[in-house]
């Protein structure tokens, strides 16, 4: 009981693997499942164990011995329950089918490129970029004429940070310009929007050749309905893995890459008034890295060995998909230059603000805008002096009408009082003549 339970995650693991890449030798399915193990062994006696319990059986034997395992029937059924809950699509299984006249095995050979998608995927879990369940093969896109561009691989990795990643293997029976295609059908499928968009957006894409790119957001597309959100700027990234070629045949594809897919690689200098934004718009590529097969598996696929369209050298997968050049590098700069220019505009002002011809102060903001002010301009008394200037003319003026209002008074005052005392007299005779 206890040698069943110790085994069955490991033969869980198994069957995933072969689920999803349907056919592996045990090197490939140790870096898939058990990278931690110093070598295959214990993944060799896993699979002689799911072999006596009819759940894996070896297809062939390839000429440098290596064993290509696969799933029985059985062992199909069970890979099933495990990966179609987690939304997984299973491989079609490899059927033991014999010749009528000969009675030899048919279907066993093995394809070098099946096997390169797998390698591939194994390095990359063996990096921790990604788990078994991380990979999916063979996924399709549709294009809008029908075209189905399939990619080899898919990985979604965001604990590497690597939300998504799409991947072509080619093993150079591919011409370079074949790839230039496919990247021209990626980049077509990334613009494609859902089948239920709006249609007044529809009619928009139509209408205007631009649109997708300026007026409709990457969450209004088709591939986000697809594909989880890259966390950078731009499409799901594109990766080429060339694989038992040489350098130079790979740096010459790599050149008709860069140069013929330009316009889908390749970021766009942001539209700004303002100099010195040297920043540079990823939201419409499609990132594309490159490296190969034989690099992944001699320094790992978590070293310096991708290198990204439009850079020189190689970087990190992670380093390679992020744009140090990009949106983070343009807010900061911009920010810089509308500081910087707020700051020339207010050198700018305060280099023609007035100055009082009678104290020599400057103008105060308040004092300024009252004295440019078309409807309030006529208030502002002598227009060549400060404020405190203006207000000491306001001061004198109410002083001196003050004083006016004062001297006004005591005239009328003095003037009542005369009429009356002139009253009172009257009064006075007029009563003495009566005596």
């Amino acid at each position: 009981m206890h040698r069943k339970n110790s085994t069955e995650p490991r033969r869980q693991e198994l069957l995933q693997a072969l689920g999803i890449f349907q056919r592996a030798t045990p090197d490939q399915l140790w870096k898939l499942t058990r990278p931690g193990n110093r070598h295959d062994r214990l993944t060799r006696d896993n699979l002689l164990d799911m072999e006596d319990h009819r759940l894996v059986r070896i297809e062939s034997v390839q000429k440098d011995q290596r064993q290509v395992w696969v799933l029985t029937d059985r062992g199909h059924r069970e890979a099933r329950k495990l990966l179609e809950p987690e939304g997984i699509r299973i491989s079609v299984l490899r059927k033991q089918e014999y010749d009528p006249d000969t009675g030899e095995l048919l279907g066993t050979g093995y394809s070098d490129h099946a096997a390169a998608v797998t390698s591939t995927a194994a390095e990359l879990h063996r990096a921790g970029i990604g788990h078994p369940l991380a990979f999916q093969t063979e996924i399709p896109h549709r294009l809008g004429n029908g075209f189905v561009q399939r990619a080899d691989l898919v990985m979604r990795a965001p604990q590497a940070k690597v939300p998504i990643l799409l991947l072509e293997i080619d093993r150079r029976t591919e011409d370079a310009h074949q790839l230039v295609r496919k990247l021209h059908r990626y980049a077509d499928w990334f613009r494609l929007l859902p089948p239920d968009a709006d249609q007044r957006t529809v009619d928009l894409v139509r209408s205007r050749p631009d649109a997708i790119e300026q007026l409709v957001g990457h969450e209004e597309r088709l591939w986000r309905r697809v594909y989880p959100p890259t966390g950078r700027e731009g499409t799901p990234p594109l990766a080429f893995v060339f694989a038992d070629t040489t350098d130079a045949r790979v740096a010459n594809t790599v050149k008709v890459l860069e140069e013929a897919g330009r316009r889908h690689w390749a970021p766009r200098r942001y539209d700004s008034f303002y100099r010195g934004i040297t920043a540079l718009d990823h939201g419409q590529v499609v990132p594309v890295v490159v490296t190969t097969l034989e690099r992944l598996q001699e320094h790992g696929a978590d070293a310096a060995v991708w290198r990204r369209l439009g850079r020189t050298g190689e970087q990190t997968l992670t380093a390679a998909l992020d744009n140090p050049d990009g949106d983070a590098l343009y807010r900061r700069q911009y920010e810089r230059a509308e500081e910087k220019d707020q700051r020339q505009r207010a050198a700018e002002r305060e280099a023609q603000r007035p100055v009082c011809s009678r104290c020599g102060a400057k103008f105060t903001d308040q004092r300024w805008e009252e004295t440019t002010a078309r409807p309030g301009a006529w208030k502002a008394g002598d227009l060549s002096v400060c404020g405190s200037c203006h207000g000491d003319d306001v001061a004198r003026k109410e002083a001196a009408a003050e004083a006016e209002r004062a001297a006004r008074r005591r005239a009328e005052e003095a003037a009542a009082r005369e009429a009356a005392e002139a009253g009172v007299k009257k009064s006075r005779g007029l009563f003495g003549r009566r005596r």
